[in-house]
């Protein structure tokens, strides 16, 4: 699977739950809210202020290391 800044929370995590560690590292705590689920990465670094680049970057960066 390739994960872009288009892939939802969702399929991100069902992917590799070890995503969620990255992402609650950059402080998005909300990862087990159901309502983030159908966001994009790209909607929720929105909502958070964060770089999706940046996110994006680190998850590729883990998916590597496996």
């Amino acid at each position: 699977m390739e994960i872009t800044k288009k892939t939802t929370m969702g399929e991100m995590l069902e992917y590799d739950r070890g995503i969620a560690v990255v992402l609650m590292m950059a402080g998005m705590h909300c990862i087990g809210c159901p309502s983030s689920i159908g966001e994009s990465l790209e909607e929720a670094c929105m909502v958070h202020g964060l770089d999706a680049d940046e996110i994006l970057a680190n998850i590729k960066k883990y998916l590597e290391t496996k």
